[in-house]
């Protein structure tokens, strides 16, 4: 169960890091955001694409446990996601409401998955 946490976690990040190389535009719509000038969307395909391509790498590393890494490669990924979590309800305090798709539903696939990843880790 615990590999299959970690292998289900990379998939999402790879379709996430594909998706936003190949379309950031549309990525950012989500969001509403306009990313209407190459700087926008570069940015766009560096931090959800590469970014999220590399995460997927390392966590396909991980469910092997290549060279030991598991635990560290969990424990880090969780914390990554755990605090983009907090990132959205620290601009909930600091922003008007927001319903609940995309934010809130990004909120609870972030925590959900960061307490599932670090549950997958050998502590």
């Amino acid at each position: 169960m615990q590999t299959a946490i970690i292998v289900i976690t990379a998939m999402f990040f790879l379709g996430m890091g594909v998706y936003a190389l190949a379309a950031p535009a549309a990525l950012a719509r989500l969001f509403r955001i306009v990313a209407d000038t190459p700087e926008s969307r570069s940015e766009i395909r560096a931090v959800y694409g590469g970014f999220g391509i590399a995460v997927a790498a390392v966590l396909t590393a991980a469910a092997v446990d290549a060279g030991g890494i598991r635990t560290g490669a969990v424990v880090t990924v969780g914390g990554a996601l755990a605090g983009m979590a907090l990132g959205r309800l620290v601009s909930r305090l600091a922003d008007r409401a927001t319903p609940f798709y995309p934010i809130w539903f990004c909120f609870w696939v972030e925590t959900v998955t960061a307490a599932l990843l670090f549950s997958s880790a050998t502590w």
